[in-house]
């Protein structure tokens, strides 16, 4: 391919497109004080946001639906009613019927954590309280207006996959918008048509069969066979037969011909899963046939002619086994004519929500519920999880967090995230600092059998702090 070749556009796997002009979030702040309004405006300038500002319910819902805001701050008392509550949850379902994904944030000037949370309950994402502190506050509109950016990619995902599997049916697909994806994108559009053995590398669980799939999709291959076996789980006695195949007779179970993988990929992409787990006598039979391109089939004198495009996959440091001599030099560099090495989960953590919807689209078509959607909440929580099994582990806690829900939203609750601490409190060294503030948290409140107060005086929290704690990990059967 020459220089100035325009590069292979793979199947799905658009590029991305140009970067709009930035402008900076716009908040609508509604409350009944002029003064509190204009002190937020003033605040809110200062740290690059728009500030629209309305004194009443009815002026906020005429904003909204005139103009485009990112986020609404808005108090829970107005002048009709200035101690229950009740006119701010009234304009909060409102909003919420208006648009349910827009972040809302709630204020209250009467130290009510109660309404805070019976706010929360019905769709706020959290609540500050008057008089408010600046760092904590501008902290806590960064935190929603980035959820709800989050909130916005997946469900434009969504319908953007749903477009494609129309037009395209089951090609492959990688799903990402993240900067550490970007050199994979790269690196799949130049060598996929080259036909170049290709070495995948990465965690478990990173994807490193769909990129395979990828690249014999984008390939001059595509119409031939893609075959996938796991070569680092192959017994010694089936090693032969499942890659070179055998004849009738070659021992006692062959009681008819085989043809093996390599044979069955002809023309096609092999992909050798697992190929860091490989026995070294194994890695020398395999070594011949990438050399000559040719096999004999087990108990026949006969020699094959196979044209096999081998791309391989490990999370093993093969350079590490090479020194320690578990792995064959020559073998890495028939392997690995292009290495190409997948980021964890944690490492690309903005296409977890991209992922999730991808993934509860796809599965939501499987079982029949179609119009299942994340909420904020479970958005949150699947952003703060560590993801340790990356980005297959992510995709089983969708599948089964769409078959728990009880209605069209899937919860936090639903997702199942509340992991055991490891071998308990002597590996907390391990964790995340998220990780251990969640095990702290729940363990405080096992020790109350839920009760917030008690928990949050053992902890040296106010009870506010201990419930927005309790929103932000999903935590639930406080009281």
């Amino acid at each position: 391919m020459s220089v100035s070749e325009p590069l292979l556009q793979v199947p799905n796997l658009p590029a991305p497109s140009p970067a709009p002009a930035v402008r900076p979030p716009r908040i609508l702040v509604a409350d009944d004080q002029a003064d509190v309004l204009e002190a937020l405006r003033l605040l809110l300038k200062r740290d690059g946001y728009v500030v629209v500002t309305s004194q009443s319910p009815q002026g906020a819902l005429a904003t909204l639906e005139s103009e485009d805001v990112d986020l609404v701050l808005m108090d829970l008392n107005y002048a009709r009613d200035t101690t229950s509550g009740r006119e701010g949850m009234d304009l909060l379902g409102r909003i919420r019927a208006q648009d349910a994904a827009l972040p809302v944030v709630v204020m209250t000037a009467w130290g009510s954590v109660e309404g805070a949370v019976e706010a929360m309950r019905g769709g706020a994402r959290d609540y500050v309280q008057k008089p408010w502190d600046n760092t904590r506050l501008l902290a806590t509109l960064r935190t929603q207006l980035e959820l709800g950016r989050a909130l916005k990619r997946s469900r434009r995902l969504e319908e953007e996959n749903q477009h494609l599997r129309r037009g395209q049916g089951s090609m492959p697909t990688m799903v990402s918008e993240s900067r550490a994806m970007q050199p994979i994108r790269r690196l799949i559009e130049r060598v996929a048509p080259s036909g170049a053995n290709v070495l995948v590398t990465g965690e478990h669980g990173t994807g490193k069969e769909v990129v395979a799939r990828l690249l014999h999709a984008a390939s001059t291959r595509a119409d031939r066979p893609f075959v996938a076996v796991n070569s680092g789980g192959l017994s010694e006695g089936v090693f032969e037969s499942e890659l070179f195949g055998h004849v009738k007779g070659a021992f006692t179970d062959a009681k008819a011909d085989r043809i093996g993988c390599f044979e069955l990929a002809d023309g096609g992409t092999l992909f050798l899963d697992e190929i860091g787990n490989m026995p070294l006598s194994q890695q020398a039979k395999l070594l011949r046939v990438l050399q000559t391109g040719e096999l004999h089939p087990v108990g026949s004198s006969k020699t094959r002619k196979v044209d096999v495009r081998v791309v391989s996959a490990t999370n093993v440091d093969l350079s590490k086994a090479v020194a320690e001599g578990r792995f064959r030099e020559d073998l890495l560099y028939r392997l690995n004519t292009v290495e190409l090495q997948l980021p964890a989960l944690r490492e690309r953590r903005e296409d977890i929500p991209l992922l999730a919807a991808h993934f509860l689209s796809e599965h939501g078509r499987r079982y029949g519920r179609s119009s299942m959607r994340l909420s904020p909440g479970a958005l949150e929580a699947l952003l703060a999880y560590a993801w340790p099994g990356n980005v297959r582990e992510l995709e089983h806690a969708v599948e089964r967090a769409l078959l728990m829900a009880a209605g069209d939203e899937v919860t936090a609750d639903d997702l199942l995230l509340k992991r055991a601490p490891r071998e308990g409190a002597s590996r907390l060294e391990e964790m995340t600092l998220e990780e251990v503030e969640r095990y702290l948290i729940e363990r405080a409140l096992a020790r109350q059998e839920g009760n917030v107060s008690e928990a949050a005086k053992g902890l040296g929290l106010s009870r506010s702090a201990l419930y927005r704690r309790l929103q932000h990990y999903g935590i639930k059967g406080a009281r």
